[in-house]
């Protein structure tokens, strides 16, 4: 189908996508160096993709979105058919079970996203220069298969600020949901970031350090040739673990992580406990240009306060020794806040087909918005951080 210029076209894989011209709109900043967002290069998507973490069976069904102009990829969106609500961490399992309740049917769906991800991050990726015009394309071609699918809805979750607003003044619902980061204030170590705390949370999170350090061995981090394949399997047992307790069954395959080995290993960190030189616990990170970003965690042995060390506490020293601005460690947990983690909102974009219910979600978004920014609000002032600076040791 044509938009104005463009040519749009979804792809059931995206091996059909020319890696360099997918990430000229993904990431074009790589071409200088590390990407802002590991997650929408064309290596991570694709090792999803070939793995069959998504694709059949998985209820996450690829139709990779792309936009040409005279031949030339200018703007593409990692677009999948749902055929659930599961791995997306801004939920509308409500929505949903409503709609259903009043005989229509939710599923499928469209979902502009990356799958299992709750990282914020472009997910209209457009090639500089056709900014407005690709996002137009992107969302124009989505909307346009979700129409003449008869399809109820398509959403668009942790995209960023800016396309919230791009997407608003298209007639999409802007949902704001919230996540605990933790942002470098000129720190220079972590001893500089513990000293912007509070009294008492500093000390507990010395004291917190030292019971974790305590389990019996060492803590390393890993990447790029360091990782290794026998480190893929001690964390695969760790995913297992953590993917049964959380989920039911893991999302991801375990020819994800060999993939990951083969193609993503200097976009991730590993850090690895290891007692008797064994990984007894894990987490899996992933390097942006800025942020590093938490992803699984797991372990094999239980050990005080070890899952703090290894997901937040190890991040921001290497995040702080490696010139990362920001640790995002993922969806929801209030408790991070006493750990230097502070609220920050994020946003989704939702478009649904039947008026009558898209006016109620609307009015659902609206109260909610107003309790996040309340809730935000709130929990930044009641935040770790000395008050004054009376407050000391």
């Amino acid at each position: 189908m044509t938009n104005e210029t463009f040519e749009l076209r979804a792809h059931a894989s995206l091996s059909e996508i020319d890696p360099s011209d997918w990430d000229a709109c993904a990431c074009p900043e790589a071409a200088q160096g590390r990407p802002i967002d590991p997650f929408t290069t064309h290596r991570f998507l694709l090792a999803l993709d070939e793995s069959g973490s998504v694709g059949p069976g998985t209820g996450w069904q690829p139709q990779y979105l792309a936009a040409r102009q005279g031949g030339d990829l200018i703007a593409c969106a990692p677009l999948y058919a749902k055929g659930h609500s599961q791995g997306e961490y801004i939920f509308d399992h409500n929505w949903a079970h409503a709609f259903e309740r009043a005989g229509g049917r939710y599923y499928p769906k469209l979902q502009i996203a990356v799958p299992f991800t709750p990282a914020t991050g472009r997910r209209l990726l457009v090639r500089p220069g056709f900014e407005d015009a690709g996002r137009a394309a992107l969302l124009q071609g989505a909307l346009r298969i979700a129409t003449d699918n008869q399809l109820s809805s398509l959403h668009i979750t942790f995209c960023t600020g800016s396309e919230a607003e791009a997407g608003e003044d298209m007639g999409l619902l802007h949902r704001i949901g919230q996540q605990y980061h933790w942002l470098d204030e000129d720190y220079g170590d972590f001893d500089g970031f513990l000293a912007a705390l509070s009294s008492r949370k500093r000390k507990n999170i010395r004291k917190e350090r030292a019971t974790a350090q305590a389990f019996g061995g060492e803590i390393v981090h890993l990447t790029g040739d360091a990782i290794r394949p026998e480190h893929w399997d001690a964390f695969w047992r760790f995913y297992q673990d953590t993917g049964a307790r959380k989920w039911g069954t893991p999302y991801l395959t375990r020819d994800f992580f060999d993939r990951a080995q083969e193609t993503l290993r200097d976009d991730i960190l590993l850090i690895l406990a290891l007692r008797d030189g064994r990984p007894v616990a894990g987490a899996l990170n992933m390097i942006g240009r800025d942020t590093l970003y938490g992803r699984y965690w797991g372990c094999t042995e239980d050990h005080n306060a070890l899952h703090f060390e290894l997901c937040y506490y190890q991040a921001i020293d290497w995040a702080l020794a490696h010139g990362l601005t920001r640790v995002e460690a993922g969806a929801q947990g209030e408790h991070k806040l006493a750990r230097g983690y502070l609220p920050v909102p994020t946003h989704s974009l939702h478009w649904i087909a039947d008026e009558g219910f898209s006016r109620a979600v609307q009015d659902y978004l609206t109260a909610e918005r107003a309790a996040v920014d309340e809730e935000i609000e709130v929990l930044t002032s009641y935040g770790p951080f000395r008050k004054a600076q009376g407050d000391s040791e």
